[in-house]
């Protein structure tokens, strides 16, 4: 139950329209651990997105279409972020 002491949550992902989805919370339920998860899943995926941009940026036979899906991923992995980064600012407040 939300007491109105606890903010709304921006949720790591967007509802089918792609509009932000929030979640009423104590910060302690099911919905919410879920959403733990998987910010934590998207935070360790854009490390490894990292790791391989090192890899691939230092070899110099990399293609084009290679460097254009990585920067493809890296976008991608930055709005989740940014996402996560937003969600817990919001938190702290």
């Amino acid at each position: 139950m939300n007491d109105g002491t606890h903010p709304a949550r921006l949720l790591p992902w967007v509802g089918s329209e792609g509009k932000r989805c929030y979640l009423l919370t104590d910060g302690d339920g099911p919905l919410s651990r879920l959403a733990d998860v998987i910010e934590t899943a998207q935070l360790d995926m854009a490390e490894d997105l990292l790791e391989h941009a090192a890899d691939l940026l230092a070899d110099a036979r990399a293609t084009p279409e290679q460097l254009r899906f990585l920067l493809n991923r890296m976008r991608e992995a930055l709005t989740d972020v940014h996402r996560v980064a937003e969600s817990r600012g919001m938190r702290l407040r």
